[in-house]
């Protein structure tokens, strides 16, 4: 299955309520303004955003479009273009590519977006490129995640600093970009607790793994990536509000994309944040984590065959 194969299938559940949604407003009926009002209230209410949604229905209404045209065929054609412009900047390929300079790389999220699943997946990507990779356990809240993680480095064949539940997490990731450092590691990844952005002590134990990270190499971290789940809607806006308040992000990854979530709201933070997107989840498998491509993505989100 290629990637565009891949890409679809996972956004059919999305993408077919998403265009059925805009078929019932467009059939048979010309793009006036109480179409186009219907239009924006859709867009909306797919999570797409205000910003987002009122820069589409500007679009449509300037395109003029003949009604004696396939008007959903060219509905679908300007938001496959939309999605495609708006994202394209925000493609980062090259962060799977194989580096000889070491990186450090905290992965962050709230609970249950599927965090420690992602760095095993990025984990596979990034060492099949060539890359030597470690893993570091600094979720020690709870031992079922240091667990998974370790699971997923004896699956992939890396290295795992660990340590028991109730370690301090700081100095689990201190340990592991040292090692990293001293033994020629191209990247080492860091867990974190999965924690609720509105907890401040969690917050503050989040920031310490950036800073103690900072003592080994100045430049640590390279990489903060933010680990969110499609199903949350709108809830995912603050999340990157406030992550992003804490420790600046530098990559998104998007889970639990293949199920009925409205894709839109990664058209809505792509707009508002305009933050790199690194890979979207695709389901549960081991190879379900696929590196973002806008192109294939807008192909896919607005069904093109």
């Amino acid at each position: 299955m290629g990637i565009f194969d891949i890409f679809k299938f996972g956004l059919k559940k999305s993408a077919t309520n998403f265009t059925e949604g805009l078929r019932e407003i467009i059939i048979k009926k010309e793009i006036d303004d109480q179409t186009l009002n219907e239009i924006e209230e859709f867009l909306i209410k797919s999570d797409v955003g205000l910003e987002a949604a009122e820069d589409i229905r500007g679009i449509i209404s300037q395109k003029k479009i003949d009604p004696k045209k396939n008007l959903l065929g060219e509905v679908n054609n300007i938001l496959k273009q939309y999605i495609f412009e708006l994202m394209r900047p925000l493609e980062k390929k090259d962060f799977f590519d194989k580096t000889e300079n070491m990186k450090t790389i905290i992965v962050s999220g709230v609970n249950g977006v599927g965090k420690t699943t992602t760095i095993g997946k990025l984990g596979k990507i990034l060492k099949s490129n060539g890359n030597k990779i470690l893993f570091s356990a600094s979720d020690t809240f709870r031992a079922a995640a240091i667990d998974q993680l370790d699971n997923w480095s004896k699956k992939i064949e890396v290295k795992i600093v660990k340590s028991s539940q109730g370690s301090d997490p700081a100095s689990v990731a201190y340990k592991a970009v040292e090692e990293a450092k001293n033994n020629n590691y191209s990247h080492v990844l860091i867990d974190t607790a999965g924690r609720l952005q509105n907890k401040k002590n969690l917050m503050e134990e989040y920031k310490k793994i950036s800073n103690v990270t900072k003592k080994i190499d100045e430049k640590s971290p390279h990489e903060v990536i933010l680990v969110l789940d499609a199903t949350s809607g709108q809830n995912i806006i603050t999340q990157v509000e406030e992550f992003n308040r804490i420790i600046p992000i530098t990559g998104l990854v998007m889970t639990k994309l293949d199920g009925t979530a409205k894709g839109g709201i990664l058209i809505a933070i792509s707009k508002k944040f305009k933050l790199p997107i690194l890979a979207l989840g695709m389901g549960e498998k081991e190879d379900d984590l696929q590196i973002f491509d806008a192109k294939i993505f807008s192909d896919s989100f607005i069904g093109a065959n």
